[in-house]
């Protein structure tokens, strides 16, 4: 009985232990203020209990906030923001909280008035301001102030989305982020090349942002774009091979958060990459795919970072391309039952699938989007050249009988069979569930699409064509809607 007992509560303990991380998505903290000030005293918050040394630039000075950051950081300083003309609550209060007896203002009165100035002396803190006459000048002045480099991240100055993804690595490295404008090297940036030595640099941004002139004119340059601030900011992340074990989300057009999340970031020795409000961007779902990302830190409350956002990031299909094959098409109509055609049904679940997989955060690829014929090697071929990370195919079965009926889901064992096995077991019931046909189970088959594809493969047999039970719930959008959560279903439930 005694042994019984024991193999008992280890079998339970077992159980116990599985479970969570069988069920477990993507983790996703997030970090706001009720303001861009509340948000940079509330990311402090994550590093720094006590501080010595503070960085306080405009609130809206986005060009100062970035030339500031990697200073902040080699003075082991976080970075807070004020309103021009008063000093902020937010800030006022987190300067007491962190018992700062420095801060440094980066901007002229412009942007941080005399009067902050004194509100912030008023507190026993001493101030000191770094100031030029314009933007490339106060980053010029800030790079005089950072430890001797020989490389420089160049921006530009008007630009701020370009650089904000690169502010962890030149942070990290102790390079000064210097600006210049579309088709000039302003005298102060030239002048703070040849001051620190700098012997190479790293451009951020395409020729819309610093042309080839500009760029041939800077020493030992590396130019990383992208075809958008999404993109440029995955880019950067891929190509400076920055670390991503948790890596920060934000705003792409919310400058204040974004630039007070990468200085976080590199606090954190991270990296930080952007999206838009509402949606999780497609170049951001690639860079999260082909980095396989699982934990991300939020930058901003909503509506800056939408919860459509954070659950496309807890969503462990997030960034994976999912290749969808309705099957058949055009003049191969597969079966033919009860009036309608196969094609036409697998092409409607097909593109409700791809809708569900989009809204999850997916890269959703279809075979056929339209009433196209593709063979079944283009349809393998297309898998491969996706990179697809699974392979649904969509079917409606058929039997001479018209008795026949019910859902089944099949693998291969060529390629991948252990996983196609799992994806399939995850999909059958769900589908079954759905359409409340009877369960025909998982079952191997060389069928061509899921034998020649090496990614995990299914082709599922929704429902009999040929059957009148079936064929009735196949001919209803609700029935199809409810098929292509299913299988959406099945797909996360691989994944977790």
């Amino acid at each position: 009985m005694r042994s019984y007992l024991k193999v008992l509560i280890i079998s339970m303990l077992g159980l116990i232990l599985f479970i969570p991380s069988a069920l477990a998505d993507n983790a996703v903290k997030r970090v706001g203020g009720s303001n861009r000030y509340g948000t940079a005293a509330a990311l402090s918050k994550q590093v720094y209990s006590t501080a010595s040394t503070a960085v306080v630039v405009g609130g809206g000075s986005y060009a100062d906030a970035i030339s500031a950051a990697p200073m902040a950081y080699q003075k082991n300083a976080p970075l807070l923001y004020t309103n021009k003309d008063n000093l902020s609550a937010e800030t006022k209060t987190r300067l007491k909280e962190l018992k700062t007896k420095t801060v440094i203002i980066v901007g002229g009165t412009p942007a941080v008035s005399a009067n902050t100035a004194n509100q912030i002396k008023a507190l026993g803190i001493s101030v000191k301001r770094i100031s030029g006459s314009n933007r490339y000048d106060t980053a010029a002045k800030v790079a005089m102030e950072m430890p001797a480099a020989s490389k420089a991240v160049i921006a530009n100055g008007f630009l701020y989305a370009d650089a904000i993804a690169a502010i962890p690595y030149a942070a990290m490295n102790g390079y000064p982020i210097l600006f210049t404008n579309q088709t000039d090297i302003n005298s102060a940036t030239a002048g703070a090349i040849k001051s620190k030595g700098i012997k190479s640099s790293i451009v951020a941004g395409g020729t819309g942002s610093i042309n080839a002139s500009v760029f041939n004119k800077l020493p030992s340059p590396k130019r990383i774009s992208g075809s958008n601030r999404y993109e440029l900011a995955a880019n950067l992340v891929q190509q400076l091979n920055l670390p991503t074990g948790n890596v920060f989300v934000s705003n792409g057009f919310g400058y204040a958060d974004s630039i007070a999340g990468a200085a976080l970031a590199a606090k954190k020795k991270q990296s930080i990459i952007l999206t838009n409000g509402s949606n999780l961007s497609k170049e951001t779902r690639v860079i999260i795919g082909r980095k396989k990302l699982s934990s991300f830190t939020i930058i901003g409350n909503t509506p800056a970072v939408s919860s459509n956002v954070a659950n496309q990031l807890k969503n462990p299909v997030s960034g994976k391309t999912i290749l969808i094959d309705p099957g058949h098409g055009d003049q191969d109509s597969g079966s033919i039952g009860n009036g309608i055609l196969e094609k036409d049904v697998n092409l409607d679940i097909g593109k409700r699938l791809n809708t569900k997989l989009n809204a999850s955060g997916a890269l959703p690829v279809m075979t056929r989007s339209n009433d196209t014929f593709y063979s079944l090697q283009e349809r393998v071929n297309k898998g491969a050249t996706a990179g697809a990370d699974l392979f649904i195919s969509v079917h409606g079965n058929a039997n001479d009988a018209t008795s026949a009926n019910g859902t089944e889901t099949y693998y291969d064992e060529t390629y991948q069979a252990a996983a196609s096995k799992r994806l399939a077991e995850q999909i059958q019931p769900k589908v079954v569930n759905a359409l409340s046909t009877r369960d025909r189970g998982v079952k191997t088959a060389p069928f061509y699409v899921i034998k020649y594809s090496k990614m995990p493969s299914v082709l599922v047999e929704t429902a009999f064509i040929t059957n009148p039970s079936d064929a009735s719930k196949l001919k209803q959008a609700s029935y199809k809607e409810k098929t292509a959560a299913a299988i959406n279903d099945g797909i996360v439930s691989y994944y977790k």
